[in-house]
């Protein structure tokens, strides 16, 4: 019995295949095969809008435009001749110019190449009306990213492209496709993942014209997150100012948040570039600029420190207990060892901690070097944040170096000499920081050894961020931090101290200046980290120029930025 019903149930289901097909291939044969020869089933993309950025006070510093781009369907192209040859005169390129992009871009029959983007409406306008004439051609509506205030800012804003087969295989999983626009550098690639909307598309048919014929369904695109830095764009466009035709940077932090208020490295470059058609040949000369513009000095270059490293050595110095605020040292202008002379700026005679750091006397740290040892200097110098990444949100920090006999000892590099000491006492030799290390460390002098950290994030939507809220304390004595500082502010306030034209009516400002030492005979590398402290800031703040002579050059200039700030209320 059970399996005459097993036999009728199949003769039942192979009677309605059967009449499937039928129904199919001979009664709706003819208008599935109409179809499938006079239409087509068109995929069009939709690429969900970027979020924009906005600097701390809600100027918008990245936005987003109305872009047409000219895209080709290869499984659709029945005269490739033709073809390129009313797009050569519809859009004035060169026919050899389209089809080289056309072939550098074309990853699979059906999908739609890009040969064209950011044509002007009327030039879409034009094609729209001849597509009948070529079913695989199309103008397809986009957006273009744009920076209105051009190369002020572009290292911590970065730039956008489109992704690059290299990376469609590792972040396919997270939503990209060959499509998908990208961030590359600062935050457009540090917070893609916010920024990024999310794609969506059409799919309409389409007939052997390449009009449309019917929509068959669509998904909406949605724009990504905007997010708010910290970052003020007033301050940015002073500090962009004061560094225009030299190489260098410019860091402003606040001491109470680790909020980077002003980030510019020189030279810069314009990040629409990138996003631009127009302005892409321009690419190559940023690539093999020799100032290297598209690096960011301020968290990828590391240099070596000069004479700021000195308020390092000090902590050492009163941490390991070698001496005190009273112990001095007498400098006659050098320090002798085995016959060689190492020598300092001036004859200062005898100097304590505090003269020894107003006035960046050599011998008082050739001295204390040797007495402290260079293991424990590096020891602190890393509890202070210098060898080490600062982990600010944007990509490609480095950590630079910092030295020690037992690490020359323990890598084999080389046999650790007196004389490395008495170098990397005063901040030459192998020792190599970024600027943004030493706004950091002296924020965390300014607060006693309470560190906070670094961060150009404020919101993201409208939800405040609090993952750089948590503080930290190193593990020295808030009485040292005191002392220390006693001897950065006598560096402006004493009429001989190094840094004293920054001395300035309605501010307290203390700091440490350094001249360092470079490679391949050019000029120093000029050095001032400081805090200014007003009746509604707390700030620490860098000024470094590279290969700019005499620490002198850089007070200037952190003078300049000073006033300006006093005159600008931004202080």
């Amino acid at each position: 019995m059970r399996i005459k019903i097993i036999r009728i149930v199949f003769v039942i289901s192979f009677i309605i295949i059967i009449a499937g097909l039928f129904y199919v291939q001979a009664i709706r044969g003819q208008y599935y095969y109409d179809l499938s020869v006079n239409n087509r089933i068109r995929i069009v993309h939709l690429e969900g809008w970027r979020g924009n950025i906005k600097d701390r006070n809600g100027k918008v510093l990245v936005d987003n435009r109305i872009s047409y781009d000219v895209m080709i369907t290869p499984q659709e192209i029945k005269n490739i001749k033709d073809l390129f040859e009313f797009l050569s005169k519809a859009l004035n390129v060169d026919k050899e110019e389209l089809i080289d992009t056309y072939r550098r871009n074309k990853f699979a029959p059906f999908a739609p190449v890009i040969v064209a983007k950011d044509i002007d409406r009327m030039k879409a306008i034009v094609i729209e009306e001849n597509k009948y004439l070529y079913p695989s051609l199309f103008v397809q509506e986009s957006y273009k990213r744009i920076y209105p205030f051009d190369k002020i800012g572009a290292h911590v804003l970065g730039y956008v492209d489109k992704v690059n087969r290299a990376k469609i295989e590792r972040f396919k999983e997270y939503g990209y496709s060959f499509r998908s626009t990208m961030g590359y550098s600062g935050v457009e690639e540090y917070y893609d993942s916010y920024l990024k909307g999310q794609e969506g598309g059409l799919q309409i048919e389409v007939n052997s014209q390449g009009k449309q014929v019917r929509l068959l369904s669509i998904k909406e695109p949605t724009k990504g997150q905007d997010i708010t830095l910290t970052i003020d764009n007033d301050l940015q466009l002073i500090s962009a100012q004061l560094l225009e035709d030299k190489n260098g940077v410019i860091i402003v932090m606040d001491n109470e948040n680790g909020e980077v208020l002003s980030m510019v490295s020189s030279p810069s470059y314009d990040p629409n570039i990138f996003s631009d058609s127009k302005k892409r040949k321009k690419m190559s000369m940023l690539f093999s600029d020799v100032n290297s513009p598209l690096l960011n000095r301020a968290v990828s270059g590391v240099f070596p420190p000069g004479s700021v490293f000195k308020a390092v050595v000090a902590v050492s110095g009163l941490a390991s207990k070698k001496i005190t605020m009273q112990t001095t040292f007498d400098c006659e202008g050098f320090y002798e060892l085995g016959g060689i002379r190492f020598g300092c700026t001036h004859v200062h005679g005898i100097q304590n901690l505090v003269q020894s750091l107003a006035h960046s006397c050599n011998v008082y740290y050739y001295n204390l070097g040797l007495l402290v040892g260079a293991d424990r200097i590096n020891q602190v110098a890393r509890s202070l944040g210098l060898g080490e990444p600062t982990h600010i949100d944007l990509p490609f920090e480095k950590a630079g170096y910092v030295p020690s006999r037992r690490q020359s000892i323990l890598f084999g590099k080389r046999k650790w000499y007196t004389g490395d000491t008495l170098n990397f006492s005063i901040g030459q030799g192998d020792t190599l920081t970024s600027p943004i290390q030493f706004v950091k460390m002296m924020a965390t002098i300014v607060n006693d050894g309470n560190e906070v950290q670094p961060h150009v994030i404020k919101l993201i939507g409208s939800l405040p961020v609090d993952t750089y809220s948590i503080k930290r304390d190193v593990k020295i004595d808030k009485s040292i931090f005191i002392e220390v500082k006693k001897g950065l502010r006598a560096a402006v306030s004493e009429y001989s101290g190094t840094a004293h034209i920054l001395d300035i009516e309605g501010l307290y400002v203390a700091g440490k200046t350094g001249t360092a030492q470079s490679s391949r005979n050019k000029e120093h590398h000029a050095w001032f980290i400081g805090n200014v402290i007003s009746k509604r800031k707390n700030l620490s703040f860098c000024v470094f120029l590279e290969h700019g002579g005499s620490s002198q050059n850089s007070t200037l200039i952190a003078r300049q930025l000073l006033l300006l700030m006093q005159k600008e209320e931004l202080l």
